[in-house]
């Protein structure tokens, strides 16, 4: 054990790591994650949890069991069920891209992929910088203003309704449903928020419905982004969705945009307002940009954790475990392992070889992952340059959800 790598780090104690749970968190646990994590890696880096899931914090175990797809599988059908039960958001949680293995899920992500080439993300930078432009504008009136809900969260979910081709006027109900459904993928969830995420689930293919029929109708003209159009018609295989993988890949597009850009922006602009030094360094060298939302993403892992179960006995870290068995993968605790990132609970926004995992790593790494960067990185640049003055304007309050990381709210005062 590499002791003197955690010479510097706040720490847990190994007695505050011995019961453990993920289905049981404390408010400061959802303020201040990382010295449990550290603790979890340095005294149990495979740590069996009171429900017998596996809890894993190296960066070497959790980058080994994104690349294994044939030992660790994705599909969820069995577990979700225990706290899901026979609903919608079960249905959902199990149809939608994030959840399955190949071939269903190849052949699901290869429909999705025309939307993020380069060319198609080439042709949404205007978009992007388009709708940024409008937001400073409207922040900037205000002048205190809260960073995630009139800033950051509407960003992305401006471009992920162009995408979708959703009418200006219904944009306003899309995000309390994705909130909702996300919400459900908790651990601790109360049959309160199952229920309620259940109902969001239905409202929203409800709607989806309406606006497939609606966009067989009226197509869009014109190169808008839009590709609801392409997913309802065939592949070039002649291939197609059905309509339940189509309804629910819908709103996986919608969950998993809004809520990794949301996060990154708002945890970005904590984490300069928190290391003002990095903020001065950013702004004396622009061309940092590009690393400084690497380290964001790094730092403030948008997601938290994943899930894996194996097809197969096998061991992770020297471990044995049995076909069957649940894992759980802590990406914030390998995103700041030292044993890979020296200085883990220090940004440094032009910190080389960041190989971070916060959008996950081989077959099932995030598709998005290029849009988001691309979100990211012109909303937190132009963020800077247009405010000379940033600072709190309140509490901000980090939103009490293990899987995600990020903020109910972010009261913020800005000027030129």
């Amino acid at each position: 054990m590499n002791d003197y790598l955690y010479a510097d780090i706040d720490i847990a104690s190994q007695d505050e790591i011995e019961a453990f749970d993920i289905a049981s968190l404390g408010q400061g646990f959802y303020k201040n994650p990382y010295p449990v994590f550290h603790a979890l890696r340095r005294y149990s880096p495979v740590y069996r949890m009171p429900s017998g899931a596996w809890f894993l914090t190296r960066y070497a175990d959790v980058d080994t069991v994104y690349h294994d797809t044939e030992m660790f599988s994705s599909d969820k059908t069995v577990d979700f069920k225990k706290t899901m039960g026979c609903t919608s958001l079960y249905e959902h949680h199990t149809t939608s891209l994030v959840f399955n293995d190949p071939p269903k899920h190849t052949r699901v992500r290869k429909r999705l992929a025309p939307a993020f080439t380069p060319r198609a993300l080439r042709a949404l930078e205007g978009r992007v910088n388009e709708v940024v432009a409008v937001l400073l504008d409207e922040v900037a009136e205000k002048g205190s203003f809260d960073l995630l809900h009139d800033y950051a969260m509407k960003l992305p979910i401006e471009l992920i309704d162009d995408m979708l081709g959703v009418p200006i006027e219904d944009r306003s109900k899309l995000s309390p449903w994705a909130i909702a459904i996300l919400g459900g993928l908790e651990a601790d969830l109360t049959r309160y928020q199952r229920d309620e995420a259940a109902k969001a689930v239905d409202d929203f293919k409800e709607y989806l419905r309406w606006l497939i029929c609606h966009r067989q109708k009226t197509p869009l003209s014109g190169n808008t982004g839009e590709i609801l159009s392409k997913l309802i018609g065939p592949d070039a295989d002649g291939g197609s969705l059905s309509e339940e993988e189509l309804l629910h890949n819908c709103i996986f597009l919608l969950n998993a945009g809004h809520e990794t850009t949301a996060n990154a922006v708002t945890n970005g602009i904590d984490m300069l307002l928190r290391y003002p030094d990095q903020m001065l360094r950013l702004r004396a060298d622009q061309s940092l940009i590009t690393s400084a939302v690497e380290e964001v993403f790094r730092f403030e892992s948008s997601v938290q954790l994943n899930n894996r179960k194996l097809t197969t006995d096998g061991e992770i870290g020297g471990i044995a475990m049995k076909k069957g068995d649940y894992l759980w993968l802590c990406i914030g605790a390998a995103n700041r392992d030292p044993e890979v990132f020296p200085n883990p609970d220090r940004p440094d926004i032009g910190r080389a070889e960041n190989r971070h995992l916060a959008f996950g790593s081989g077959m099932h790494a995030c598709s998005g992952m290029s849009l988001a960067r691309m979100e990211a990185r012109i909303a937190l640049l132009a963020f800077i340059e247009r405010f000379g003055t940033i600072e709190r304007n309140g509490a901000a309050r980090h939103h009490p959800r293990a899987r995600f990381r990020g903020f109910v709210n972010y009261p913020l005062r800005a000027s030129q």
